[in-house]
């Protein structure tokens, strides 16, 4: 019975510690709302130009899937 001891006493200290995370850890969204404005401004700067870059990255990945853009230029079929 040693062995449910254990594991009963080492749930109890993930929970409380899960508990005590839960309690004193700020979300998100709670952060950005307590920053200065700013750092808002800064924050929102930085969101903005990773979201572009992940745009220009998205794009890239469908160009590279389009079986058009597989084929040389020179080998279009229009003459």
């Amino acid at each position: 019975m040693p062995w449910v001891k254990l594991t009963a006493i080492s749930t109890g200290i993930m929970g409380l510690g899960y508990a005590l995370l839960r309690a004193t850890v700020p979300s998100p969204e709670e952060t950005y709302n307590a920053m200065a404005p700013d750092l808002r401004r800064k924050v929102d700067e930085n969101r903005r130009a990773r979201l572009a870059l992940e745009e220009g990255v998205k794009r890239q990945q469908e160009a590279q899937l389009d079986p058009d853009s597989a084929k040389p230029v020179w080998a279009s079929s229009s003459k």
